[in-house]
């Protein structure tokens, strides 16, 4: 039986760099389940200043009903970034949908602990600062640097 949406099985995707992409093409992320995008499905897209970008971020915890986050709901971390393709896009009426499910899993900010709209702070010009998300069930999650949070708890 293919794996279609994730009620299908009790198991966790976690998508990295190349995975968070690939998790967000497929509808994974953010709605559970593989699903035929349109234009107003979020995506990611190229950087805003167009090219690879690597450095240190600070990124929030804005939500932890995640396996993936448990324990971590407003704790900031800083993090090394690299890519290309990371600004996360989508209508308001997604976003606002993401934050009323609590599926904005984090969050780039600012030095002042704002969240961080553009450059420098926002590298890859996200909307509402969105590094990462989760699916519905919290069991899909995908960050750019996740796997630098993970190593530091």
């Amino acid at each position: 039986m293919p794996f279609t949406n994730c009620s299908d099985r009790d198991g966790m995707i976690i998508g990295i760099c190349n995975g968070f992409q690939a998790l967000v093409k497929s509808g994974l992320l953010p709605y559970g389940r593989i699903k035929d995008l349109d234009e107003n499905s979020p995506t990611l897209a190229h950087n805003a200043i167009r090219r690879h970008i690597s450095q240190m971020v600070n990124v929030k915890v804005l939500n932890d009903e995640s396996p993936w986050l448990k324990g971590m709901k407003d704790q900031v971390f800083t993090i090394p970034i690299s890519h290309g393709e990371g600004r996360f896009m989508a209508s308001e009426a997604e976003i606002q949908k993401l934050y009323e499910n609590g599926q904005i899993a984090t969050q780039y900010l600012d030095l002042e602990g704002n969240i961080a709209h553009g450059m420098p702070f926002n590298p890859n010009n996200s909307l509402f600062g969105i590094e990462g998300i989760t699916s519905p069930c919290g069991k899909s999650s995908v960050e750019w640097g996740i796997q630098n949070v993970l190593q530091k708890v």
